[in-house]
């Protein structure tokens, strides 16, 4: 399967402003690449390069005040499978987990573990481990949160999204992470491309999307509360603790966002 895939965004900075760009495919995806995915920014500045502590390809450049704007697009071929799916996956014990996974158990900015501590073990306390555990937990969010672009908050945490019962697929993510931490399954963010691919497509603009992954049964694997179902052709960008780990675009100044378009399509 072959996928076209890419994004026009653009700002206004009514002065210069540095930022810091988690826009490209994931290293993991670089192989599966048929053309570049080239950042192109306009007005052309320089960009420095780096991969940061999660292994995110980001760019670190200074934006001029005035109109700017970042775009890509590329082809990248995909299996077609749809996400992985284990049953039988099992759970670990803290200390049978790698060190590497450990910090997936922990709060972080958006997931507030202590504040969902008792909820999740009330929840799901009695359930049987590892798989089942975190379908378990998927189900939930899923039935809990109405979806609604409307909903969409740039401080809305796991424990808001619970409360509210609103938001967008990043906060479908954050209260999925929470819980499983809360229940010691290590879990970690993940945004990236998701078209309509092998569903009815909807007629919502296109966004990037954010699901999340579990570590179980030696190796992570996908998850996705807000759909809550295995899908096909995931574009991986950047994973992290939580979303602010692997903003899109981070901005180190004030600025408007003028322009925001993503494509996510299957070619023919």
């Amino acid at each position: 399967m072959k996928i076209r895939a890419g994004y026009e965004i653009s700002y206004d900075c009514p002065q210069p402003t540095p930022m810091i760009l988690t826009l490209s495919v994931h290293p993991s995806r670089f192989a599966d690449l048929l053309t570049p995915d080239r950042v192109r920014l306009d007005p052309p500045v320089p960009a420095h390069t780096y991969h940061d502590n999660s292994g995110n390809f980001c760019h670190v450049i200074r934006v001029p005040a005035g109109r700017f704007t970042m775009s890509t697009d590329f082809l990248v071929k995909d299996s077609g499978e749809p996400d992985a799916v284990a049953p039988g996956a099992q759970q670990h014990t803290l200390e049978d987990l790698p060190v590497e996974v450990l910090v997936y158990l922990l709060g972080s900015r958006y997931c507030e573990t202590d504040r969902l501590s008792n909820t999740a073990w009330s929840l799901f306390g009695k359930l049987p481990k590892g798989w089942p555990l975190v379908q378990a937990i998927c189900d939930y969010v899923y039935d809990r949160i109405t979806f609604g672009y409307q909903y969409a908050s740039p401080t809305k945490t796991a424990w808001d999204a619970h409360t509210e019962r609103r938001g967008v697929c990043r906060d479908f993510a954050h209260l999925a992470i929470t819980l499983c931490r809360c229940m010691n399954v290590p879990a970690r963010y993940c945004t990236g491309y998701l078209g309509d691919i092998g569903v009815p497509p909807d007629d919502s603009p296109m966004d990037f999307s954010g699901w999340f992954e579990a570590y179980i049964g030696s190796r992570w694997y996908t998850f996705d509360a807000r759909h809550n179902k295995p899908r096909i052709g995931r574009i991986l960008m950047a994973r992290g603790r939580d979303a602010a780990d692997v903003a899109i675009v981070t901005t180190f100044g004030p600025c408007t966002l003028a322009g925001f378009k993503v494509i996510t399509e299957e070619l023919t």
